[in-house]
């Protein structure tokens, strides 16, 4: 799976970090506010957009008063909290990350979550000094599938797109990272455990650990 790569650009949410979880419980805290229940197809249908993509669907959609800046703000200190205290690491990430510090493969982030939150999961992971750059689709023109933001982070990390290997757990990150011109390796999240056969048809490679990259036992699709 590492071979010609130069670069690895991960996706944060679902993919190094379990927090996919606290964002339907905090839909629903938010919008029981103005008196509204979340519709069951609405964190399929804001998967891959930017931090304020999502902002302004949930303004225009349920006519939320508040600025886009404020509404973001609120869901920021919403979930600090458990970003700091309660995002773990994915199975064998960690383990992974070290390996690759060890190496001469550049590493990033390419996010869909708000700058200041992915800066505290990492930090509170104890990986932030592991990433030479930390981006979200805030800082592109479009959020996922759209490759727009891993196309940044390769551009800043000074690789070719197709020396860049893609780590996503949902369809809309698979998509961005081969619209990219990148190899995408599908990461099990039960968030998404329901797009599997998707997210199968669209990446390169599956794996449920990080583990199984280093002993050679992922799934090559």
């Amino acid at each position: 799976m590492l071979e010609n790569i130069e670069a690895i650009i991960f996706d944060l949410d679902g993919t190094l970090v379990d927090s996919m979880w606290m964002w339907g419980a905090i839909d629903i805290e938010y919008l029981e506010k103005y008196n509204h229940q979340p519709p069951k197809e609405l964190e399929d249908t804001i998967a891959g957009m930017s931090f304020s993509e999502v902002a302004v669907y949930f303004k225009e959609q349920f006519g939320i008063p508040d600025s886009i800046e404020t509404i973001q703000q609120e869901w920021v200190d919403m979930a600090r909290d458990k970003y700091i205290n309660e995002a773990m690491l994915k199975p064998g990430a960690g383990k992974f990350i070290e390996y690759l510090k060890g190496t001469d493969i550049k590493i990033g982030i390419a996010s869909s979550n708000s700058s200041e939150l992915v800066r505290e999961a990492l930090v509170a992971r104890g990986i932030a000094d592991a990433f030479t750059e930390v981006r979200t689709c805030c800082e592109v023109d479009s959020g996922k599938p759209a490759p727009d933001i891993y196309l940044f982070v390769a551009k800043l990390l000074g690789v070719d797109p197709t020396n860049c290997l893609v780590f996503e757990d949902i369809p809309m990150g698979i998509m961005a990272g081969k619209s990219a011109g990148m190899k995408v390796c599908a990461v099990q999240d039960d968030f998404s455990a329901h797009q599997e056969v998707e997210k199968r048809e669209l990446a390169d490679y599956y794996i449920d650990s990080f583990d199984k990259i280093l002993d050679n036992s992922y799934e090559v699709l």
